[in-house]
């Protein structure tokens, strides 16, 4: 536009120039002579007219007509590739709940990559991507993959679906009972991952792997436990100790907690009461226990 705008006014000013250089009254097939050079006027002005008009219209067009690229509206019919998944909605089902940031994807100029074949493109797990939509059609919540769901609704930032999932039995359970719970325990989640840490040292040429865990409950159970680890016949910076904690869950539900949370991260594992050898003072097994990690 810049550059147009200069070349615009050069010929311009070299049209002035010309009609200046020009004789009135002199013949249209006379010559006009600058310097060395001669120009048959008949010739000239009308090219000089012609061009001269032509970049005044461009320039007309670009300044007082918007880019096609930035005017160009979206089809009212979306496709949509979702992680390699196809599907095929409305724009205003994907705008449905303005403040979602799956709206703002399609606000305005689209934000979007497209794939070969024209569809935008979102880079996120496209089979649960159908519970969204499904949703934002009908306004049904879905019942199946809740947790998975849970995930994608969190990331769409669709505020009313997040809050009918936390109201299922699953979400509620999780966020208010479990994960409650588990804030009350010291140090879980970086307990979880010295486990793994140990579990994976110790597996090498190993078909399986073992970590002992210490839980405690209350603080006299504490002191008793360290009592025990003090007689235990073992590396004590192997051992996990999980307690602890002021709450109404048992050690059982704290093990079955450590399984599930270990599990989600992928790996195989199983947990038994862990026996010392005859003679301890204590028995063992009131905090101590065996994770057991399989390889393959």
């Amino acid at each position: 536009m810049w550059a147009l705008m200069v070349l615009l006014g050069c010929f311009n000013k070299w049209q002035y120039e010309w009609l200046n250089l020009y004789p009135r009254g002199a013949s249209p097939h006379s010559f006009i002579r600058d310097g060395a050079h001669s120009w048959p006027a008949d010739i000239l002005f009308p090219w000089l007219l012609m061009v001269s008009r032509g970049l005044s219209k461009a320039s007309s067009d670009l300044r007082y007509k918007p880019s096609t690229m930035h005017s160009e509206k979206l089809s009212p019919i979306v496709e949509l590739n979702v992680g390699g998944e196809m599907y095929t909605t409305t724009l205003s089902t994907l705008k449905k709940h303005p403040g979602s940031k799956l709206a703002e994807m399609f606000t305005g100029q689209p934000k979007l990559r497209t794939d070969s074949e024209g569809r935008f493109f979102i880079d996120r797990p496209g089979t649960y991507f159908k519970y969204i939509l499904e949703y934002l059609r009908s306004n049904q919540v879905p019942t199946q993959c809740i947790q998975d769901v849970y995930k994608e609704a969190l990331f769409y930032d669709i505020e009313p679906l997040i809050k009918q999932l936390e109201d299922s039995p699953q979400i509620f359970g999780e966020l208010v009972a479990r994960k409650q719970f588990l804030a009350r325990v010291p140090n879980y989640s970086e307990n979880i991952e010295l486990m793994i840490r140990i579990a994976r040292a110790e597996a090498v040429a190993s078909r399986r792997s073992s970590v002992i865990v210490c839980v405690v409950r209350t603080e006299e159970d504490a002191a008793r436990c360290q009592d025990a680890l003090n007689s235990l016949d073992m590396d004590k910076k192997s051992v996990v100790k999980f307690g602890p904690w002021k709450a109404a869950p048992s050690i059982s539900d704290l093990l079955d907690c450590i399984q599930m949370d270990v599990e989600a991260k992928g790996y195989k594992v199983s947990f038994q009461p862990h026996i010392a050898e005859k003679g301890f003072r204590f028995k063992s097994h009131d905090f101590f226990y065996k994770f057991l990690f399989t390889w393959w």
